[in-house]
């Protein structure tokens, strides 16, 4: 008898083991689909500006929804335009897809013009191959944050809130996106993709995205506005 509960335990065991294991495999094949639907994403962004003087598409904060660049990057993205801006990690990627809205959003650092409290202009728009000075080092989309809505409006960040508040960023973006059971309540295990101007796309603990926020490192503002660049 004491040979067979054994024998049940070992197999139990086992099991989970296997069971941890096929979960991780699962993410990690999310994972990497995501990362290149976010390289395609780039490669659309830099294929639109080419065709237009150096100008990226503009986001919902400034154009109607029709306009905006998830729906302006439909031909370059082609047949797999529904696939391609859908995370498949995404746990609301069919209301999404019902909607109109994408898994990815852009840096509102350089998509979105900082206004005044009185409607003034604080900074030029910075959507522009041209203005980007260090494409490799300055962020262009990030996987939305499960808080926000599906629609399609939710298609950019407001990152110059970032600084010191991962509240705020959680609010934005989703660090954790890529992860296995349940997270965590400060969403600080896991990971997620993140798409620089360059088109490269790297992949990022949760856990250091969040040492950096609150070491008062706001990644999103491009290398040439950082006082410690």
């Amino acid at each position: 008898m004491v040979e067979v509960l054994v024998a049940v335990a070992i197999i139990a065991v086992l099991a989970a083991l296997g069971a941890s294991a096929v979960f991780a495999g699962l993410a990690r094949a999310k994972q990497v689909h995501c990362a290149n639907n976010m390289r395609q994403i780039g490669v659309a962004l830099t294929a639109h500006a080419v065709n237009n003087n150096g100008f990226f598409p503009e986001t919902t904060h400034t154009v109607a929804v029709n306009k905006a660049w998830i729906a302006a990057l439909e031909d370059e993205m082609g047949p797999n335009y529904d696939e391609l801006r859908l995370c498949p990690a995404d746990p609301y990627k069919e209301e999404r897809l019902e909607r109109g809205g994408t898994s990815y959003i852009l840096n509102s650092y350089i998509f979105v013009p900082e206004i005044g409290p009185f409607g003034e202009e604080l900074s030029s728009p910075c959507n522009n191959m041209q203005c980007i000075e260090e494409p490799a080092r300055t962020l262009m989309a990030f996987i939305v944050s499960e808080e926000q809505t599906v629609e399609a409006t939710m298609d950019h960040t407001h990152s110059r809130g970032w600084t010191r508040s991962w509240e705020n960023v959680l609010r934005d973006i989703q660090p954790d996106r890529h992860r296995t059971g349940r997270p965590d309540n400060d969403h600080s295990r896991g990971s997620a993709n993140y798409l620089f101007i360059d088109g490269h796309v790297e992949t990022w603990k949760a856990s250091d995205v969040k040492q950096r926020i609150e070491a008062g490192e706001n990644f999103a503002e491009p290398p040439n506005l950082r006082e410690d660049a």
